[in-house]
C-alpha cells in the first residue's frame, strides 16, 4: 500500500470513529433518565416529617396525562431511604381536590344513592422477573393489552409471557389507606379470560357495602367503634344494619370499605397526609419479604420502576412517568 494510501486509510479510520462517538453519545442521551437513590439511614422515618428525610436526594419526576388527562402534566416529587430491613419512599404531589369518597353513600330521606366521585391514587411497578420492553417503553407495556394477547375483561393490565412478572404498589386513598396500607399486587401472563394483575398471597382489598339488590348500604359503624381516616368505615369495624329509621337526611356512608390486609398482601404499609393541596404519602416494607410475589430489593444492584398517578379517576385515566432507576447508597 503506498503512503498516500494509508494516510487516506487512516483518515477514514479516524472520521468514521468520530461519527460512532456521535451516534453513541446521541443514543445514551436519548435512553437517560432519572435515579432514585435510596440513602442509607441509621434510624428509619417514623413519619411525615422525619429528619431522616434530609439524607435523601428528592427527585422531580415528570408525569404525562393519558385518556381525559391527555395533554396535561404533573409531577411528584420522590424520594427514598433504607434501613438494614426496610425501603421506605417519599412522594409528594399537588392536587387541588381530596378525592377520598369513592362512590359513598348518601341518605335523602327517602334513598340511598351512590355519590359521584372516585379516589386519588398513587401505584408503582418494579420489576420481579424481566419484562420485555420494560425498561425503555415503562407501563405502557403492561398497562394495555400486549401485542398478540387476547382482548381479556382485565387485559389493560399484564404481560406477554409467564417469565415475565413485576410487583405492583396501590396506595388508594380511599380503599387501602384508612387502613394503613397500600395494597400489594403483582402482575404475569394475560389469559384468555382475565388480565393478568394478581392480588398477593392472603387477605385484602375492600369489600363493596350494599344489600343484595344494591339498593342501600347494608353496614353501618358497629357500637364502641371508630370510624378510620376521612370518616371511612373499615370492613373489622362494620355491623349489619338492622334497623335503617335511625338515618336522617344527608346521613353518609362508606361504599367501598377497606379491609386490613393479611399475609404477603400486607407487606406495604402507609402514612398520609393532604394539606394545602397537596398530597404526602409514605409507603414503606421489608427489603426482602421472603415472598416471591414481592421483588427482593439487594443494595447492590439497581432496579427498574415506574409510576402513575390517578386525580379522583379510574384506571383508564392516569398520570404516567418514564422509566425510573433505582439505585442504593452504601
Amino acid at each position: 500500500m503506498s503512503k498516500q494510501k494509508k494516510i487516506g486509510f487512516v483518515l477514514f479510520l479516524v472520521l468514521a470513529f468520530g461519527v460512532l462517538l456521535i451516534l453513541n453519545s446521541h443514543e445514551v442521551s436519548g435512553a437517560a433518565k432519572q435515579t432514585v437513590t435510596v440513602a442509607k439511614v441509621k434510624k428509619a422515618p417514623g413519619g411525615l416529617d422525619d429528619p431522616a428525610w434530609q439524607k435523601a436526594k428528592a427527585v422531580n419526576v415528570p408525569f404525562e396525562g393519558k385518556e381525559k388527562f391527555a395533554g396535561k402534566k404533573t409531577s411528584v416529587t420522590t424520594k427514598a431511604v433504607y434501613t438494614e430491613q426496610e425501603i421506605y419512599f417519599l412522594f409528594a404531589w399537588k392536587d387541588a381536590t381530596k378525592s377520598v369518597t369513592k362512590g359513598a353513600w348518601k341518605y335523602d330521606g327517602q334513598k340511598w344513592s351512590n355519590q359521584p366521585g372516585n379516589e386519588d391514587r398513587i401505584s408503582l411497578l418494579f420489576e420481579i422477573n424481566r419484562i420485555n420492553n420494560f425498561a425503555t417503553k415503562g407501563c405502557a407495556v403492561t398497562c394495555h393489552i400486549p401485542e398478540g394477547a387476547p382482548n381479556a375483561k382485565d387485559g389493560k393490565f399484564g404481560t406477554t409471557s409467564e417469565a415475565e412478572k413485576g410487583d405492583l404498589w396501590h396506595w388508594k386513598a380511599a380503599r387501602s389507606d384508612p387502613a394503613g396500607f397500600a395494597d400489594d399486587t403483582w402482575i404475569t401472563k394475560i389469559s384468555e379470560k382475565k388480565g393478568g394483575r394478581k392480588s398477593d398471597a392472603g387477605k385484602g382489598g375492600d369489600k363493596k357495602n350494599m344489600t343484595a339488590d344494591k339498593s342501600m348500604p347494608m353496614y353501618t359503624l358497629a357500637p364502641g367503634k371508630k370510624l378510620a381516616k376521612n370518616d371511612i368505615l373499615l370492613v373489622s369495624h362494620a355491623v349489619e344494619i338492622t334497623d335503617y329509621s335511625v338515618f336522617t337526611p344527608g346521613d353518609t356512608i362508606t361504599f367501598r370499605m377497606p379491609n386490613t390486609p393479611e399475609g404477603s398482601r400486607a407487606d406495604i404499609k402507609a402514612v398520609s397526609s393532604y394539606a394545602n393541596g397537596s398530597w404526602t404519602v409514605m409507603l414503606y416494607r421489608k427489603l426482602d419479604t421472603g415472598n416471591d410475589d414481592d421483588v427482593a430489593f439487594n443494595p447492590r444492584k439497581k432496579y427498574n420502576f415506574a409510576m402513575a398517578l390517578f386525580d379522583d379517576s379510574g384506571d383508564e385515566d392516569s398520570y404516567d412517568s418514564e422509566v425510573i432507576t433505582l439505585q442504593f447508597s452504601r
